[in-house]
């Protein structure tokens, strides 16, 4: 089950996501692939993981296996620290 802050970090990357393709945040469902659903290419997930290093304070490796929704949201969530302000 997700926390408060969980519920909060999966908001805060589903938002990055979907400002990334202009995609509405309400069709980033955890088990949506980024590549096959939407057509995200290489650099469009670049850029997510650029934003959400800077907006997490974390770093995610390029060895993460990362293909969806979910997958970003769970890092993240596993990796910071972060506290909504």
């Amino acid at each position: 089950m997700l926390t408060t802050t969980d519920k909060t970090i999966e908001r805060e990357v589903i938002r990055i996501i979907s400002k990334t393709k202009e995609i509405r945040p309400a069709r980033l469902q955890a088990n949506a692939r980024l590549e096959k659903d939407f057509g995200f290419d290489t650099v469009d997930l670049v850029d997510i993981i650029l934003e959400l290093e800077k907006s997490f304070n974390i770093v995610i490796p390029d060895e993460v296996p990362i293909n969806t929704v979910g997958d970003f949201v769970d890092f993240v969530a596993s990796h910071s620290m972060w506290e909504a302000s």
